[in-house]
């Protein structure tokens, strides 16, 4: 790895970690003249290798207490009934994230709510409702020791 990527990879792995970080305090943190540090970030920023920043808010401000990952196994390996499923997803403020998988499933999903009750309703409302699910697996979050997303 040449030396420019290496300054690269520290200046994201900062910007990982504080994307409030100062220009100023990013740039000493890598050992570059503020303006270096500056263009490298627009560059990075342009060509869409750092494709935004984003405000963490915590799941008390927000009224989490319920968090699960549930796979979801489709009845119809169609193009269409993907779609669909994706439709409902984007769509779900209950599903924070949604993954096409391998597997003997075809969905991972971070589903937060507000408490068991509230998952429930969603379970029935949102995921019972579509007809093309064949199985649900729900697996609910005790505690996260270790979570780096940003």
């Amino acid at each position: 790895m040449s030396e420019t990527e290496q300054i690269s990879d520290q200046i994201l792995r900062v910007l990982g970690q504080d994307g409030r970080i100062s220009n100023l305090e990013l740039a000493a943190k890598v050992g570059l003249s503020p303006s270096a540090c500056l263009r490298r970030v627009q560059e990075m920023e342009r060509r869409g290798i750092i494709a935004g920043y984003r405000a963490i808010i915590s799941a008390e401000a927000r009224d989490i207490g319920f968090t699960a990952y549930v796979t979801v196994g489709l009845a119809r390996h169609t193009n269409a009934a993907q779609q669909a499923f994706e439709r409902i997803c984007r769509a779900a403020p209950q599903v924070r994230e949604c993954h096409n998988i391998t597997g003997t499933v075809e969905y991972l999903l971070r589903v937060e709510c507000r408490d068991l009750a509230a998952y429930k309703q969603f379970h029935s409302d949102v995921l019972g409702d579509f007809a093309d699910i064949a199985r649900i697996t729900t697996h609910v979050v005790m505690g996260s020791p270790k979570d780096d997303r940003a």
